[in-house]
């Protein structure tokens, strides 16, 4: 497995990394925590070091079945986690990047994971209620008591970012990106590559619609998160079974899935640290893993950059008839 630096952080990282957020139930429906576990120790078996979580992720769940998993292998494993969002008792979430969250979030995660240390901890959300020099104030304050190794930020713009690295160092964002998702190549990837700030780019996949399963009549969405998606909505399905129809003939020249391309194009693309890929199971990461360790000929990347203009250029006229 592929090793990168992140950032300036000091730290290397697996270019495939292991998402936790399903392992929480919740939006993405019932999971068994010995699937989760399991999943995990295969993982790491196959070479992935990068596991990431949060507290939001069932409200503590995700974080408690990543620490069983981890009993015995915690050298094995750069572990990121997050802060910045509350819940309560009705499991409503609201920001909260407050210097007296922070503190109090990294010493619940450390308790969850059973860890004494967490390498990468990272805020999940702007707080546009809490100042950025506050916020930077106290992630700053816990890596020099040793209880972090390096300091993210998740869903940040450049200009956010940039006010970041006024109060203290920034080793990670952590963005959505992916081959129908690619806002941040306007200003934020050229921002981190300028910075060194490593990039965890999340949703490779779409949440799954780019494996095409949702657009070739393999599978329907069943929980709350995809089933009403707006790229599954009339108009839009069509023109993105359109594109996958084409990009999926690229990845059979390749002998690869759909979902393989995808993850691959994205560490392709220049600035990209590691992206990271959900699973449930253990036979998902094993799939996820074929994403890696090749690389797409010039020529199809060209194919595949054509049938995202088309698409671009199709959703446009659409929005203009509506």
């Amino acid at each position: 497995m592929e090793l990168r630096p992140l950032g300036t952080s000091g730290l290397q990282v697996s270019v495939i990394g292991l998402g936790c957020w399903a392992m929480g139930g919740a939006l993405w429906g019932e999971q068994d925590d010995q699937d989760s576990i399991a999943t995990i120790q295969r993982a790491l078996n196959l070479g992935i070091n990068f596991v990431d979580t949060a507290p939001v992720y069932g409200f503590g769940r995700s974080e408690e079945v990543v620490g069983r998993a981890l009993k015995g292998r915690r050298d094995q494993v750069v572990l990121a986690t997050k802060c910045g969002l509350q819940w309560d008792a009705e499991g409503k979430i609201s920001n909260n990047s407050s210097r007296r969250r922070i503190l109090q979030e990294i010493d619940d995660s450390l308790r969850r994971l059973q860890v004494d240390y967490i390498d990468l901890l990272q805020v999940h959300w702007p707080d546009h209620n809490t100042s950025i020099e506050e916020t930077m104030g106290a992630l700053v304050e816990i890596h020099q008591a040793g209880k972090i190794k390096a300091i993210g930020v998740s869903n940040f713009s450049a200009s956010q970012m940039a006010e970041c690295l006024r109060h203290g160092p920034l080793h990670s964002l952590q963005p959505p990106y992916n081959l129908f998702q690619r806002q941040i190549e306007q200003d934020i990837l050229p921002f981190c590559r300028e910075h060194e700030i490593g990039v965890v780019a999340y949703g490779p996949m779409y949440q799954g619609l780019l494996t095409g399963k949702y657009f070739f009549g393999e599978a329907t969405p069943s929980d709350d998160l995809r089933r009403n998606h707006r790229e599954l909505r009339p108009g839009r399905f069509e023109i993105n079974r359109k594109a996958l129809e084409e990009l999926r003939r690229i990845a059979e020249r390749n002998d690869r899935t759909l979902a393989q391309v995808a993850i691959n194009w994205v560490l392709s693309q220049p600035g990209v640290t590691v992206t990271i890929c959900g699973a449930r199971r253990p036979d998902q990461i094993e799939a996820d893993l074929l994403g890696a360790g090749w690389a797409v000929s010039r020529n199809d990347l060209a194919a595949i950059e054509r049938v995202l203009e088309t698409r671009t250029q199709e959703l446009a006229a659409l929005e203009t008839q509506a």
